[in-house]
């Protein structure tokens, strides 16, 4: 699905990743995991064409996209839920579902779809998004993104200040939709417990370098990449 080879980019004279290497298969959560400033949000605005590489290459299902801009990525099957759960707060939850469902051939389809993934989004359609709670907006973010039917989910930081019973349950979710032929995953975590259990592989990021990966999911997963991140 997504392989990206020997990535560099930065801003301006700084170069923030290090020549990253990383594959993300159909139907596959992969996580990457590391400090502040470690890299994280600049591979995943890389990979999904806001930031130009400086080297390097992206590939999805074998095509060369590392010259396309994000909205050609886009169309290929990207999306991305950025850190901080986006929304447009004076509109409502369903009224923020309906801005990408509009237009689209199967619009009302997916937002059923959504909303049976996120029950919340259905008992509380009516109010503003500025009057969610940050995880009930994370859940319209996750939402809003998969209306798309994405190929490769884009994920930053889902976690971030989200009560451990919406973690659970943005956690079920993204492991049922990688399932099968669901959309491919790539998964930037602080959140070390969240990822190994939702991911397939993990890598950790360090000052722009990967410098420990292996199998998540399994018995001393965890372990190792706290170990990793310690360092």
């Amino acid at each position: 699905m997504l392989e990206i080879e020997g990535l560099r980019a930065g801003y301006g004279r700084t170069t923030v990743l290090h020549g990253v290497s990383l594959t993300v298969p159909t139907g596959g959560v992969v996580a990457v995991l590391g400090h502040n400033g470690a890299g994280k949000t600049t591979l995943l605005r890389a990979a999904l064409g806001l930031l130009r590489p400086r080297g390097g290459t992206v590939r999805l299902d074998g095509e060369d996209i590392g010259r396309l801009p994000a909205h050609r990525r886009v169309r290929r099957g990207l999306a991305w839920v950025p850190q901080g759960q986006q929304s447009f707060p004076r509109l409502t939850a369903v009224e923020n579902l309906r801005v990408i469902a509009d237009g689209r051939r199967d619009g009302r389809a997916a937002m059923d779809e959504v909303m049976d993934l996120f029950p919340v989004l259905r008992e509380l359609g009516s109010r503003p998004a500025g009057l969610l709670s940050g995880g009930q907006r994370q859940q319209l973010a996750i939402a809003r993104a998969l209306i798309t039917r994405p190929r490769l989910l884009l994920l930053d930081e889902p976690t971030e200040g989200i009560q451990p019973s919406v973690v659970a349950t943005i956690r079920r979710t993204v492991t049922e939709l990688s399932r099968g032929d669901g959309p491919g995953v790539l998964l930037v975590e602080q959140h070390v417990a969240f990822a190994v259990r939702a991911a397939r592989r993990y890598h950790v990021l360090e000052a722009g370098r990967i410098t420990a990966r292996g199998e998540a999911g399994v018995p001393g997963a965890e372990a190792e990449v706290r170990r990793a991140l310690s360092v």
